[in-house]
């Protein structure tokens, strides 16, 4: 008699943004027990950034892509950050390397978007 290989519950098999999305909500998740109110930011993942997207109007150069921006609250639509999900992969070469990463970006945008510095929002950062 033959069965699942796992439970139904368990992917076989994720794909990279998947896994990507998931170390984003990893993160967000870490934040949220010390800063509740990031509950009522939206958290996103984007391929990468749109053109025209820099804060000057023009083009990202090849060493200022970012890996993450902010959008503020306004009129019924609540905060976000944006996770740039292919720059941060090209600057990684391992899921720990990329997960220490991602929680580093969010940080960031955490901080930008509160005002504080990223060692308030996690004392850890720029440890690991």
């Amino acid at each position: 008699m033959r069965g699942p290989v796992a439970p139904p519950q368990v992917p076989l098999s994720a794909s990279r943004a998947e896994v990507f999305a998931d170390l984003v909500q990893d993160s967000v998740e870490r934040l949220e027990r010390r800063w509740p109110q990031l509950a009522e930011i939206d958290f996103l993942v984007l391929e990468v950034p749109q053109p025209g997207s820099a804060p000057d109007g023009g083009g990202w150069s090849d060493d200022a892509v970012p890996l993450g921006g902010t959008v503020s609250a306004g009129r019924g639509r609540p905060a976000r950050v944006v996770i740039y999900r292919r720059p941060v992969e090209i600057r990684t070469k391992s899921r720990d390397e990329r997960a220490v990463l991602v929680h580093e970006v969010v940080v960031e945008q955490v901080a930008e978007l509160l005002g504080l510095t990223p060692e308030t929002v996690d004392p850890g950062y720029g440890e690991e």
